[in-house]
């Protein structure tokens, strides 16, 4: 039991934002409140909630009590779910620890408003509270259910294969029927990753997420010069169809890359522009005109337009205008409506209008509600994830945390802890659930190479991320023990067979994560059992728990596994990953 300090509570300290992480619809019948308060500053805390149309006045309040729901460094994070009657909600808080006690509402204090009597009917003026004017359909945040039980393996399509077991390791041109020209770099195909398809699935995955596969120049096909068609390096559009068609027999979703803040230099808008300059009715498809234009040959200094990252052969896209809004709309809804994609990952997704996310939003959407939808932004993404733009984004936040706490030279379960408490609370609870997690893609290093080889702590870091809240993303490879540092290193050709007790371990991980958890569990850190070498968490639903610790350290620690009395070890709470060297615990209710 924590000491709390005899202190006054600390009203600097305290944070509530309504309508927001901290305010938010779960359902139409249910919302989840927070607060923030100092650490160890706060004994209890209440939440009263009311009916904001009703007829009485004052408005009659039902009391909830809230739970420490999460601690930082320098925080306490007091929630409560729960169940309301009401569309519209007022509400309010009572804080209290051994010395003092506090309303708090509408970012003020009773203490500031000592007119009142405070008997549980603070202020007559229902404005002046906190509201939830309304909870709407609309706005209830959440993520197509299919994705949160996802578990992702992601291929850069040049890299995988070009047959079964068969890694790619061969460049190659195309010329295509414009006489423009489309390369590879090793040679990787469609048709392979088709052929691998079983062993994808047999490892456990059940999504699988395509780096770019469009008509483009480069071997990257980052930089696109036809949206409707397949790159003839990879493969041909009815290959895809069957792509599509076999991950659909098995049971699997697949999600493809959409590039939309940028094309290729030669695709057919911008060569236009080349041609025509003002008078091209794609003038306003582009950023930073300077005419006359042209394609600089060089890569020394910036072109006379806006680019991808400064890149010359990707001009950047103007979003903003409608006519590419309804270009992009349809391109979106093709791949939906003739090939079936279950979703679409969203390239540099911070640099785009949002009103394109919007009318590209509601395309998908009406061809059909349960495609996901993941931006790609690298930080924190609220302001993307308020149900009018992305249903997800890839958490490279989590990555971060890995590299820094788990497996770094700062290794320090308390502050691992409290930096995943902190990257939890940035979103409402459905969209963490639906966070897609990374420990390395096409972009960064791999994280095997982040651990020096050393596949003890990669293995560490792979419990994380297939045990957290959120979805799994694995790079292709990384089961393999595939290292790389710099770019052409973590996208080198796929390895078969080069490390087959890795591809057990992550199979049976995969298999735990299946088997023990689902969309209702619950996360919360075991602060009592952890110190600075050991980091644990519970995953909990009605079915059970499921118990994790973690050793940072690289001695042997002893470490305790206590049983509350109403609870019973299941037949399968043996080690799970014994064979391994690894501890993972599960309980069983006795009723089940």
């Amino acid at each position: 039991m924590k000491k709390y300090m005899e202190e006054n509570i600390n009203r600097e300290a305290i944070l509530h934002i309504p309508l927001s992480q901290y305010a938010f619809a779960d359902a139409e019948n249910k919302l989840t409140i927070r607060i923030r308060t100092k650490k160890d500053n706060i004994e209890s805390c209440m939440l009263y909630y009311g009916d904001r149309a009703c007829e009485s006045t004052p408005v009659v309040f039902e009391e909830i009590p809230m739970k420490k729901a999460a601690t930082d460094e320098y925080f306490d994070y007091y929630e409560v779910t729960f169940i309301t009657p009401f569309s519209r909600v007022c509400y309010y808080f009572k804080l209290e620890n051994k010395k003092e006690w506090t309303f708090f509402y509408s970012d003020r204090f009773t203490k500031e408003m000592a007119d009142y009597e405070l008997d549980g009917a603070i202020l007559e003026g229902r404005s002046e509270y906190y509201q939830y004017p309304y909870i709407l359909k609309s706005e209830i945040q959440d993520v197509p259910n299919w994705f949160k039980t996802a578990v992702v393996y992601n291929i850069f399509p040049d890299s995988f294969a070009c047959g079964r077991y068969e890694a790619p390791n061969e460049k190659k041109e195309v010329i295509l029927d414009s006489g423009k020209v489309s390369k590879a770099r090793l040679g990787g195909t469609i048709h392979g990753i088709t052929q691998n398809l079983d062993y994808i699935q047999e490892l456990g995955f059940n999504c699988i997420y395509l780096n770019p596969i469009f008509t483009a120049g480069e071997y990257h096909k980052y930089d696109t010069l036809d949206y409707y068609h397949i790159d003839p390096c990879l493969g041909t559009d009815e290959e895809f169809k069957q792509l599509v068609d076999e991950i659909h027999k098995k049971d699997m979703k697949i999600i493809i890359d959409g590039v939309f803040n940028h094309c290729s230099w030669q695709f057919f808008a911008f060569e236009d522009v080349l041609q025509n300059g003002k008078e091209s009715q794609y003038y306003d498809w582009f950023y930073e005109l300077n005419l006359p234009l042209t394609r600089p040959e060089s890569e020394v200094g910036k072109p006379k337009y806006a680019c991808f990252a400064y890149e010359r052969k990707m001009p950047k896209l103007n979003t903003s205008n409608l006519e590419v809004q309804k270009y992009f709309a349809a391109v979106g809804v093709h791949w939906l409506e003739h090939y079936q994609i279950d979703g679409w990952r969203l390239d540099v997704a911070n640099e785009i209008d949002r009103e394109f996310w919007r009318a590209f939003r509601r395309a998908v959407k009406l061809q059909n509600k349960e495609a996901i939808l993941i931006g790609e932004v690298w930080e924190d993404a609220q302001t993307w994830l308020k149900g009018d733009a992305f249903d997800s984004t890839m958490n490279y936040e989590f990555r971060r945390i890995c590299r820094d706490y788990l497996i770094g030279e700062q290794k320090d379960a308390f502050r691992l802890a409290k930096q995943l408490e902190q990257m939890r609370l940035r979103y409402p609870t459905n969209i963490v659930r639906g966070q897609l997690n990374l420990l390395d893609s096409h972009d960064v290093p791999r994280f095997m190479s982040l651990c020096k080889g050393d596949e003890r702590k990669w293995r560490l870091a792979c419990i994380l991320l297939m045990l957290f809240e959120g979805v799994p993303s694995l790079f292709y490879g990384d089961e393999q023990g595939i290292c790389g540092v710099n770019e052409n290193e973590y996208r080198n050709p796929m390895v078969w067979g080069q490390n087959p007790q890795l591809c057990v371990f992550v199979k049976r991980l995969i298999e735990i994560r299946k088997e023990y958890t689902d969309v209702t569990s619950s996360y919360q850190v075991l602060w009592e059992e952890m110190s600075q070498d050991i980091f644990a968490f519970e995953r909990k639903n009605e079915n059970g728990k499921l118990r994790v610790m973690f050793n940072l350290s690289d001695k042997t620690l002893e470490c305790q596994k206590y049983l509350d009395d109403e609870l019973l070890v299941s037949s399968k709470s043996k080690d799970v990953l014994e064979p391994f060297g690894y501890k993972i615990l599960f309980e069983a209710h006795k009723s089940h």
